[in-house]
């Protein structure tokens, strides 16, 4: 069922609210070289209170296939799957990558207990580029250049598309320069990656980072607490149910 939805957002959002140097969408492109280029300069940000969106979507519906393969780490049959959407320009998955992560990695996702996923959200010019880059990266190298394009993402977020900073960092994984300069013009990359971010509308994602656990939605920035105190109960009920045998 559709449903036309208005909320309020935290973290890095469409809807308007940003970090300190967060391109947005809307932002006026400067006429570069770079500029033709990217994919996102005319990305629309359809009115919060007007979006059309699937009023508690389904498990089935949050997990459908989309048109590249989900990015993720973790066991497949984990009994948690957390999904992320990010924007590789917004400071609050920046704080997640660096200061959450580490230990949910080491807690859940390494243990088996949680299945990972990122989803690429791109909120404005720049985070446009980066995505493409890192959709480019090979699958094997994926989350070792999100986290780097994450930790040194001051070095590199522009109110203008400036790839040369992207490249230095996408060179760090092995990626030369004509495979980053044939990455940003592949149209078929392009448009499935908008199609991601579509998706996420429909489903109700209006910003980043946002998460579904299990299908639920949290449009909020979550800490290890909050996740912790999500996924703990979820998994002592597995515990639970295989110990009884009725």
């Amino acid at each position: 069922m559709l449903l036309a939805l208005g909320v309020s957002l935290s973290g890095c959002g469409s809807a308007g609210l940003s970090g300190i140097g967060v391109a947005q969408p809307g932002d006026a492109t400067v006429a570069t070289p770079d500029s033709r280029f990217n994919p996102f300069s005319d990305d629309p940000t359809p009115d919060p209170e007007r979006r059309e969106v699937i009023q508690n979507p389904t498990l089935a519906e949050v997990m459908q296939p989309g048109p590249l393969p989900e990015m993720s780490l973790g066991r497949a049959d984990a009994p948690v799957t957390i999904i992320k959407y990010a924007s590789m320009t917004c400071p609050y998955c920046r704080k997640f990558q660096m200061e959450v992560f580490p230990e949910l990695k080491r807690q859940y996702i390494d243990t088996g207990k949680v299945r990972f996923i990122i989803r690429e959200f791109p909120i404005g010019l720049q985070s446009g580029a980066a995505t493409i880059a890192l959709r480019c990266a090979p699958a094997d190298q994926y989350f070792t250049l999100y986290d780097r394009l994450m930790r040194e993402q001051p070095s590199w977020v522009s109110q203008q598309v400036r790839t040369e900073p992207i490249f230095k960092v996408a060179s760090q994984v092995g990626m030369t320069r004509a495979q980053f300069d044939a990455c940003r013009q592949n149209q078929g990359m392009i448009k499935a990656l908008n199609a991601i971010k579509e998706r996420g509308r429909t489903l109700g994602v209006i910003g980043t980072p946002n998460f579904f656990i299990n299908g639920k939605l949290y449009k909020s920035v979550l800490g290890l607490k909050e996740i912790r105190d999500i996924i703990d109960p979820i998994l002592a009920g597995r515990v639970a149910a295989a110990a009884d045998p009725t």
